[in-house]
């Protein structure tokens, strides 16, 4: 007997998130970044990217990881206007401000007295890795390199890929002199999580909304 029930298709339909879902979204991503991004600064360690540069200034100047990060992402916002229009912008800055009061906020209610530094890096870094999930799934983005490089890659056609390497390289580089080679050592190996987090989870084909 031929069986005449059709089941549901998840892949037919997408259902969007809501405004309020991306405005949690947001607020929740960025919050647990902050967290991390705590780890990292009362560890030493480095990461890449923006915020990679302003931890790094941050270690250099002493001046406050939010200011240095709200400040440094200032001109990439004309790099989200131009690659993906006016919405991505304004999520883009919501995101920054939110991750930078954040990041100041936060170590008024939590004190680190101490931490392996290996620890602190795996532990930044999976929780980083979940964070860009969150954001990446509601269209949002905390602007920076990863912006710039998608400008050039569409009006010069350098690699994205390659020139992210590139300038998480030299921030590295740059970093060597003001960091611990041990400390290097281990940011190195935290930048290799966070990136398996984002490869093995951030795949258009096993998500859509």
């Amino acid at each position: 007997m031929k069986n005449t029930s059709t089941a549901p298709n998840a892949m037919s339909t997408v259902d969007a998130h809501t405004k309020i879902e991306d405005m949690l979204a947001m607020l929740i991503g960025t919050f647990i970044l902050s967290f991390a991004l705590n780890l990292l600064q009362f560890s030493g360690i480095m990461t890449g990217g923006t915020a990679g540069l302003s931890l790094l200034i941050h270690y250099i100047t002493g001046l406050k990881f939010g200011t240095v990060f709200f400040l440094i992402n200032i001109p990439f916002y004309y790099f989200a206007y131009k690659k993906m229009g006016i919405a991505l912008v304004i999520k883009t800055f919501i995101a920054v401000l939110l991750l930078s009061a954040f990041a100041e906020i936060m170590p008024q209610f939590i004190k680190i007295q101490s931490i392996n530094p290996f620890y602190a890096t795996i532990v930044a870094n999976l929780i980083m890795g979940i964070s860009f999930l969150i954001l990446f799934r509601h269209r949002s983005s905390l602007g920076g390199v990863n912006l710039l490089a998608l400008y050039l890659q569409s009006k010069f056609n350098i690699s994205a890929g390659k020139f992210q390497m590139g300038v998480d390289l030299s921030i590295l580089i740059a970093s060597a002199f003001f960091v611990e080679w041990h400390l290097l050592a281990i940011s190195i190996l935290g930048a290799i999580v966070l990136n398996f987090v984002i490869a093995m989870n951030h795949k258009s084909s096993r998500y859509i909304a």
